[in-house]
């Protein structure tokens, strides 16, 4: 099962936004063309409220609440969690539920809080984050910092940087979908990696945490 999760806002009450949720289809649609074989199912997740809103992190609560509804409903399922921005920040609070094999963060929005964001939720899961390199709405270098710090606690992380990319990582779209459907399914099913991401997570920090994210990736393994 794949629960992919929506951008937000840092603060808002407002009800969750359709657009927002409208951003994770295509890649939730991808993921389930290429795992249908398999029983891979997707699902987005809609968010009671449209920002994260401080110490509540009604985002996670959420995200969490998805986990045990997926295990409810389709029984005893491994799960990954794929977000964007506030989601991926949200994918990764939730990643410590005991039915999560794996987490994807996209693009994450890891704001500078006094207090650092939670890492040892993350021990024992698959964990892939994404970022683009002239994203000037969430910090690469945060997280970078974060997958260094979750890296000492979970020797199963690694980190890809999209060059030249924005916060969307619409220019290279086609390597995203082909990079997270490879870590997903391989998580998943628990079938071997592309050569890069096997790489990238058995390669010692900063190596495996920046690792470039080549042009074309995903053509040699016939993945649209």
């Amino acid at each position: 099962m794949v629960l992919a999760l929506p951008g937000g806002d840092a603060l808002s009450t407002r009800r969750r936004s359709p657009m927002a949720a409208a951003t994770m289809w295509p890649l939730a649609r991808h993921l389930v063309r290429s795992g249908a074989p398999d029983g891979v199912a997707a699902h987005v997740v809609h968010y009671r409220f449209r920002g994260w809103n401080g110490g509540h992190a009604h985002p996670a609560e959420d995200a969490e609440w998805a986990v045990g509804e997926a295990v409810r409903r389709y029984g005893d399922v491994p799960v990954c969690l794929v977000g964007l921005d506030m989601g991926a920040r949200a994918a990764l609070h939730a990643g410590g539920h005991p039915a999560v094999r794996s987490v994807v963060a996209l693009a994450p929005w890891l704001p500078e809080d006094p207090e650092p964001e939670p890492v040892k939720q993350l021990n024992g899961r698959q964990v892939l984050i994404v970022h683009g390199t002239d994203d000037s709405s969430t910090d690469p270098e945060l997280s970078y910092r974060l997958a260094e710090r979750a890296k000492k606690v979970n020797r199963e992380v690694c980190r890809f940087e999209v060059h030249s990319d924005g916060h969307g990582l619409h220019q290279h779209r086609a390597e995203v979908f082909a990079l997270t459907t490879d870590f997903v399914l391989g998580s998943l099913l628990e079938r071997p990696f592309a050569r890069p991401v096997a790489d990238a997570l058995a390669a010692p920090p900063p190596l495996g945490l920046r690792m470039p994210l080549a042009s074309g990736f995903g053509r040699s393994l016939r993945v649209p």
